[in-house]
């Protein structure tokens, strides 16, 4: 049987779209969610809502975890049977073990991949799967893709509005003296991905209503002839989603805006309230 060219590989802090979902040559290999003892794989036996109703009743502080190496090299045997080789693109290296378990994973399995740190999480990994995929259609080398992508990761718009800061902090993301002022001064902080993969707090609210006002004027900023295409990430708030999209509209008519939902992975940090405007340039 002839194999196919390429697979598309990647994990479940990414945005799927229903394209990639009905892409044959997608795959995502979800992280792993866990109450204490108990471990569900994200996305499969958890879905957001459930996760953020076992948030609410838990004793313990869910944890995130990438599959062990064994466990992608598993995934990858089975892709090798079809697929010549693969493209990996994983949630930002400064932010999980999750690219370095799957390169593991690749070594052990001596199926070639080739790996793309997405610097990023969310639609940052999805818009750099669709220009390389769009890239493939056009007959480029998997070099130039990699080359191509490398130089648009990190180069993500993005500005986030926390909706759990104490979740925030005991995931592990921010410091304590970070926690202690935001919770002494009733703040949230607005957060981005930087262009080297990191987090970092880039401005305090201290309502909603300027948290969504701020993500308006961002997106305006951003695109001032009022065209492209923006995604609107929400945690458990789609209404919420709704008014600010409908808000982003109001001031940037032409532009075209997708919703959709945080994954349970990124749901455990970020926290139910969580929204965040994305997109390239």
């Amino acid at each position: 049987m002839t194999k196919k060219p390429i697979a598309w590989i990647t994990d479940s802090t990414a945005y799927i779209t229903d394209e990639l979902k009905n892409h044959p040559d997608f795959f995502s290999i979800p992280l792993n969610i866990h109450f204490g003892e108990k471990q569900f794989v994200d996305g499969v036996d958890l879905t957001p809502t459930q996760l953020y109703e076992n948030i609410k009743n838990a004793t313990e502080f869910p944890k995130t975890s990438q599959p062990s190496a064994g466990e992608f090299a598993e995934q990858f045997k089975k892709i090798a049977e079809d697929y010549e080789q693969a493209i990996a693109i994983h949630v930002s290296a400064e932010l999980s073990g999750t690219l370095a378990s799957s390169m593991a994973g690749a070594e052990i399995s001596g199926f070639p991949i080739t790996f793309i740190d997405s610097r990023s999480v969310s639609y940052g990994i999805t818009g750099l799967i669709e220009k390389g995929m769009e890239l493939q259609n056009a007959g480029v080398s998997v070099p130039e893709i990699k080359e191509t992508v490398e130089k648009m990761a990190g180069k993500l718009k993005n500005f986030i509005y926390i909706g759990q800061l104490e979740q925030l902090y005991k995931g592990g993301r921010m410091n304590g003296v970070q926690f202690f002022l935001g919770s002494l001064l009733k703040v949230k902080p607005i957060i981005q991905i930087m262009s080297d993969g990191k987090l970092e707090a880039i401005e305090k609210v201290r309502s909603e209503k300027k948290a969504l006002q701020y993500l308006v004027d961002k997106v305006a900023e951003g695109h001032p002839k009022g065209k492209g295409k923006i995604y609107l990430m929400q945690g458990n708030v789609p209404e919420q989603a709704e008014e600010l999209k409908t808000m982003i509209l109001s001031q940037v008519p032409g532009l075209s805006v997708e919703v959709g939902d945080i994954s349970s992975t990124l749901a455990v940090h970020a926290g139910e309230g969580t929204i965040a405007v994305l997109w390239y340039d």
